[in-house]
């Protein structure tokens, strides 16, 4: 039996069976290394450019709502898509194995610096793979800018959205949303000052079945969606700790999961721009008023986050395994970690699906809507702004053992007012450098696919750390 796996033009979401879905959102997942950058350049690569499940204008059209939302807009836009393509349990299973890979890792790596308080040795595991998503980030920045990029004032917006955050450190949502106003304006403009056209009528294709023309079924998913987030608390509201060990707990709560679910809840609905955009303020928290954490654990746990596939913001999983297994109310140590672990994941990442499947209907209904559509192709040319500004952040940290900062400083006040990433250059590292370059070779120049030059990468990279330990 064969089956469809091409876009057409009016259908732009192709029919694939669920199984072969899941293979390949399973494999994105254990891919998903280099931040937000590399993950959806990874979801590009293989859903649009490889597989063509899912058209560009599609892929944009997801890609810009979630980089609206809070949260970790790499796996809302796994969910999204997966939700396009199959319906809700495809949202779900999307998401779920988008995350999942990442956060059994996770959960591994907490365990073992639980108790033996060592990260030194993850570089090794991850040196080459890491250079090598360098290469495939800056070829879907290539890709992405050039189909993103249509006008000469998406040039503009996109130039503007990277130096204000490369140098003038401009909140994410703050430049996402000036860049939607900006396209909305823009499109105003041009609309009183040209002769209007009888709008087109958009193609039927398959998708306004998944739409509504209510209100009240997005407001009984949203009702659902969180009563299913709040659902833990049914359960470890009832956990405390004995009066005999009361005591010994660090942070002196008698039910430490409630507290980290609580807390980390309230983290999901804020974390606009990324994991960096909480992680002071967390550890801050952590560390000063729980004491779940000492000083100096935030950045190990950050550590292991960047070494790992899946959203950065599974560090916060980190930071639940430490409070849950140093506070473990009458378990033992490592179930606690666990169990404080799942929550924090449960806490973070169920929202993703909030949005999703309370949201995307409605944005998908205004997909054909001449004024949304501008704000929205305005963010996407912010957006390759986003990623190029990241990819800069995160090829500095590949090549470079040392980055700081430099900055211009007001004569007045002293102040800075424009600052910028800096490496040391004399701690480039060499390895690094050869194995980004021969892995741009393979993918620009021999066409080689993601998955063999990521395991070529990773391949030399351990070979390198190896000689480096026997030398």
């Amino acid at each position: 039996m064969s089956v469809n796996t091409t876009v057409s033009a009016d259908d732009s979401i192709a029919a694939v069976p669920l199984a072969d879905a899941v293979r390949v959102w399973a494999r994105i997942g254990c891919l998903s290394f280099g931040g937000p950058a590399g993950q959806i350049a990874l979801m590009h690569k293989t859903i649009v450019d490889e597989k063509r499940w899912v058209s560009e204008d599609r892929f944009l059209h997801a890609l810009n709502y979630c980089m609206l939302l809070p949260g970790p807009e790499a796996q809302q836009l796994a969910t999204y898509i997966g939700w396009l393509m199959h319906g809700v349990r495809g949202g779900i299973l999307a998401g779920l194995l988008f995350v999942l890979p990442g956060f059994l890792i996770m959960l591994v790596l907490s365990g073992l610096y639980a108790f033996f308080q060592e990260t030194a040795w993850l570089p090794a595991l991850f040196f080459g793979l890491k250079a090598a998503v360098l290469a495939v980030v800056i070829e879907a920045l290539l890709r992405l800018s050039r189909r993103a990029l249509k006008t000469r004032l998406h040039y503009y917006i996109a130039a503007a959205s990277f130096l204000a955050l490369c140098l003038l450190n401009v909140p994410f949502p703050i430049v996402v949303i000036l860049a939607g106003l900006t396209g909305f304006a823009a499109h105003r403009y041009a609309s009183r000052n040209t002769t209007h056209e009888a709008p087109a009528t958009p193609s039927p294709g398959r998708f306004p079945k998944l739409t509504t023309h209510s209100i009240a079924r997005p407001l009984l998913v949203l009702v659902f969606w969180v009563l299913v987030w709040q659902a833990p608390l049914l359960f470890i509201r009832n956990l405390h700790a004995p009066a005999d060990l009361i005591a010994e707990t660090l942070s002196g709560e008698t039910n430490v999961f409630g507290a980290v679910f609580i807390f980390f809840s309230k983290m999901a609905v804020i974390t606009f721009g990324g994991a960096y955009a909480v992680l002071s303020y967390v550890a801050q928290v952590a560390v000063g008023h729980y004491a779940w954490l000492q000083p100096g654990e935030m950045l190990d746990g950050l550590a292991l986050a960047e070494t790992t596939p899946g959203p950065l913001v599974l560090v916060l999983c980190f930071v639940g395994f430490l409070a849950g297994f140093r506070n473990p109310i009458a378990m033992a140590p490592l179930t606690g970690g666990v169990l404080g672990a799942v929550l924090v994941a449960w806490a973070t990442f169920v929202p993703s699906f909030i949005w999703i499947f309370a949201g995307a209907p409605f944005v998908e209904r205004l997909r054909d809507n001449a004024a949304l559509s501008a704000a929205l192709s305005a963010i996407t040319a912010a957006v390759v702004g986003v990623i190029l500004n990241l990819s800069l952040w995160f090829g500095l940290h590949v090549l470079f053992a040392e980055v700081g900062r430099i900055a211009l400083l007001s004569r007045r006040s002293g102040l800075p007012i424009v600052s910028l990433a800096w490496p040391q250059w004399a701690t480039i590292d060499i390895a690094a450098l050869a194995i980004f370059v021969v892995a741009a070779i393979l993918l620009f120049k021999l066409k080689l696919g993601m998955v063999r030059v990521l395991a070529i990468s990773a391949a030399a990279g351990l070979a390198i750390k190896g000689i480096e330990l026997l030398v």
